[in-house]
């Protein structure tokens, strides 16, 4: 189900609609299962305080989606700190979420890409990630983007009185190909 104008960017600046509307998604996907570790949403002041934080932080970069003009999902690139000069040739894709209402327009593979294309230009060789068992979508998503799926950790995640499962990712992006400049339109 494509449609409705979606798209995706880094952000270089939060302003306070910005704040409340990524607080508003974030409550909603954490709610869904699928939010940075948290089980519950946060109070307000504590998930505001995290998205200016992000923000501040160099090693950061934040992706925003966006869904006829609301943010609805974000992704962050993080890069390893300057001290870590055996890892500098890679770095992570954290905290990837679409609110639940938003999916299903190609968001969360926009918001990969964006991530991906930003690491190509910043010369990192590897991507990683790491998601929960649980998040099936996502981890679909990530086999057909290429991403290498190398170890499962059986005690990643206590939720609801169990252990969940994750699963941990990478892609080697100088031995694939980036993707075309352009989404593919469906």
């Amino acid at each position: 189900m494509n449609g409705g104008d979606a798209n995706v960017y880094l952000a270089d600046k939060l302003g306070e609609p910005d704040v409340a509307e990524l607080c508003e998604a974030a409550s909603l996907a954490i709610l869904d299962g699928g939010g940075f570790g948290w089980l519950e949403p946060p109070p307000r002041q504590t998930l505001e305080a995290y998205w200016r934080g992000v923000m501040l932080v160099p090693e950061r970069e934040l992706f925003i989606a966006r869904l006829n003009g609301v943010i609805c999902g974000s992704a962050q690139l993080v890069a390893p700190p300057k001290n870590n000069e055996a890892q500098r040739h890679s770095a992570a894709l954290q905290h990837s979420f679409v609110a639940p209402w938003a999916r299903g327009h190609g968001l969360a593979r926009q918001l990969t890409r964006a991530v991906e294309l930003r690491a190509r230009k910043r010369r990192f060789r590897i991507l990683n990630l790491d998601v929960r068992e649980t998040q099936q979508r996502a981890i679909r998503l990530y086999s057909e983007l290429g991403y290498d799926h190398w170890a499962t950790h059986p005690y990643y995640a206590f939720v609801r009185g169990q252990w969940t499962p994750g699963l941990f990712f990478y892609k080697n992006l100088l031995e694939t190909d980036p993707p075309p400049a352009e989404p593919p339109t469906e």
